[in-house]
């Protein structure tokens, strides 16, 4: 669809829900920010004004389906029981589906493993889905396949008092000092709205993170680091290290350009522990660093390592 101005607008997004009244405004908004909706064939933004004889062209994708579909999918898992499921989650797999990525996602080869077993309290899109891993960030990840095993889990990530999470990433410069815990607020970019960032409180959440380098490489001004997660707000590790200059290697959005080339997103969910939600026992689980990490882990000589 393409509609062209007829006068001039204060604001894309008012304009076109005038426009367009079976879109609603919040919409239209995810539609520009997705850049289904461009100006003059250029990508916008919902606050952008408009000017006579500016063409906007819209494109309303297809929904999607509110039920995921299971697909065999092949799974990394490191522990299974009638409860949960552990699995190393592989580096550029969605968690779940939305839109752009409406299958082929951890959710969909879940159902086809589990004979759609799964708690259904994340309903029908996220079913037994209790955490989320970034899709370019790799590693360990629990799954519900009850109701009662995801009530515990979500209770003890939401208390933190009994769960730990331990990650692993390759920095862009090196951490000063060598350890230190990070203590801000993160909340939506205030101007990209895709992103987030570290804000004033009393704006956004409240983020801590600890950190601890364990290699360092001179020659290319990298650091392989360990995080310890106390709070698990979006891109929270991202953030933290691009905040306090030494962003994560290869990170698309809150990274900067280096001479080291890098396949992927160097952060790596490691360890995990937790209580089991249905016996109550300690149980921890680790995951093995993918191969993009060895040239750091070599450096760091750390036995506990495995690749």
């Amino acid at each position: 669809m393409q509609i062209v101005a007829s006068s001039n607008q204060d604001r894309l997004d008012a304009w076109l829900a005038s426009e367009i009244p079976d879109l609603s405004r919040s919409r239209i908004q995810a539609l520009i920010r997705e850049q289904y909706i461009l100006v003059n064939d250029k990508p916008a933004k919902p606050r952008d004004s408009v000017k006579s004889g500016d063409t906007v062209s819209v494109v309303v994708p297809e929904a999607v389906p509110d039920i995921a579909a299971p697909q065999d999918i092949p799974l990394d898992i490191i522990f299974e029981d009638k409860d949960i499921i552990v699995l190393h989650k592989a580096h550029g797999m969605v968690v779940h589906p939305a839109a752009g990525n409406p299958d082929g996602t951890l959710v969909n080869a879940l159902l086809h493993h589990c004979n759609g077993k799964l708690s259904g309290i994340g309903g029908v899109e996220r079913p037994g889905i209790v955490h989320r891993l970034d899709k370019d960030t790799s590693g360990c990840l629990v799954v519900a396949k009850t109701d009662p095993a995801h009530q515990g889990l979500v209770t003890q990530f939401a208390e933190r008092s009994t769960m730990e999470k331990l990650y692993l990433a390759v920095t862009h410069g090196i951490p000063k000092p060598d350890k230190e815990t990070i203590f801000t607020h993160i909340g939506r970019h205030p101007v990209n709205r895709q992103k987030m960032a570290v804000v004033n409180p009393p704006g956004g959440k409240t983020a801590i993170t600890d950190y601890e380098t364990l290699a360092t490489d001179p020659a290319t001004q990298t650091a392989l680091i360990l995080c310890h997660l106390h709070t698990g707000r979006t891109h929270q590790i991202r953030v933290h290290l691009h905040h306090i200059g030494t962003p994560i290697l290869g990170d698309p959005i809150y990274g900067k350009k280096h001479s080291l080339p890098t396949p992927r997103l160097l952060l790596h969910a490691w360890k995990l522990s937790f209580n089991h939600p249905v016996s109550g026992k300690k149980v921890s689980f680790t995951a093995p660093p993918p191969l993009d990490f060895k040239p750091w882990l070599d450096r760091a000589q750390v036995s506990s390592f495995e690749v």
